[in-house]
């Protein structure tokens, strides 16, 4: 795949700077007015004994997007020298850039705080199969640090089940899988909150809450305040535009209730045809590279890629094409 080849080679020399010194927190300069697209990728060469797990804590990345950018890369032992692809380049969420935005298809939470030029956004562990988080719009109704944990009745019998028993309540403490902190949410029983368990981060493993790393939770909890708006959608295939070119970046769409679940690649066509229409409500003609776009759909691997310059040539006479 060429143009993917070369788009990561071109951002070598930025990633060199950018990894001397990994963030806690990722925190990104908004792009210009008009513009979408905000990181760059970035490549590290795995060490010894390296997996995943521990790369994604270090630079802010969850387990899902790691494997899903490094196909065919072993993520429990990477081998020593193996170029890793860190997918720290983002489309930012559609929709307005305010509060915290939460889209469960790349495992993800951005927050743009007010009144100020960038975004800061973290990896999520977010609801598995039965136990789907929401899509909604709600708000931080509380910040509780040390909080104890109060298991629902049907957490504790699905806990009995499994010969795992539950108490009633589990104290602050290193045994809390609530972690050091904890955000309510406007809607009952759903929380935004760290975790005694690490490994999970960017994985479907919650029953419904938004899981964090503990280093990313403890920093949002000292820039979010009570009253912050909350938007969760489910977006797989997002579309961007920088320095006139547009991007699209496909995560691998989830499978249940949620929606937007795609069964042949043919649908998976159609849905990314469907949501750029929508996109280009609002922007220029383009003239698209279909090849590409059906690249990046088979591929998933949640990267940005550039699919089209803007130009005189309609778009609707291209947007039939996809299925074809």
């Amino acid at each position: 795949m060429l143009f993917r080849t070369s788009s990561i080679a071109c951002c070598l020399s930025l990633a060199a700077s950018l990894l001397a010194d990994p963030a806690m927190a990722l925190e990104l300069q908004l792009p210009p007015q008009g513009d979408d697209v905000v990181g760059q990728i970035q490549v590290v060469q795995a060490q010894y004994k390296d997996t995943f797990a521990e790369l994604g804590e270090l630079y802010n990345l969850g387990y899902t997007e790691m494997v899903a950018a490094n196909p065919g890369v072993d993520p429990w032992l990477p081998g020593e020298g193996t170029d890793i692809v860190l997918p720290t380049r983002f489309i930012l969420p559609p929709g307005p850039r305010d509060g915290i935005v939460i889209n469960l298809a790349e495992y993800r939470l951005y927050y743009f705080p007010k009144g100020e030029n960038v975004v800061h956004t973290y990896p999520l562990g977010i609801g598995r199969e039965g136990w789907s988080s929401p899509i909604a719009i709600t708000k931080i109704t509380a910040k509780t640090p040390n909080p104890a944990w109060y298991p629902p009745q049907s957490i504790r019998d699905e806990h009995a089940a499994d010969g795992d028993p539950l108490p009633k309540i589990v104290p602050p403490g290193p045994d809390n899988p609530l972690g050091p902190f904890k955000f309510n949410l406007g809607l009952p029983g759903y929380l935004i909150h760290g975790s005694n368990k690490q490994f999970g981060i960017g994985t479907r493993v919650s029953h419904g809450c938004f899981r964090m790393l503990n280093s990313d939770l403890l920093h949002l909890a000292g820039i979010v305040g009570v009253g912050t708006k909350v938007r969760i959608i489910n977006e797989p295939y997002k579309f961007g535009m920088r320095e006139g070119k547009l991007y699209l970046e496909v995560h691998a769409p989830l499978q249940g209730k949620e929606g937007k679940e795609a069964s042949s690649l043919m649908d998976k066509h159609a849905s990314v045809a469907n949501e750029l229409l929508k996109y280009d409500q609002a922007k220029s003609s383009f003239h698209l590279d279909w090849e590409i776009v059906r690249d990046i759909v088979a591929t998933e691997d949640g990267l940005p890629v550039s699919i089209a310059e803007q130009s005189p040539t309609t778009f609707a006479g291209q947007v039939a094409t996809p299925g074809t």
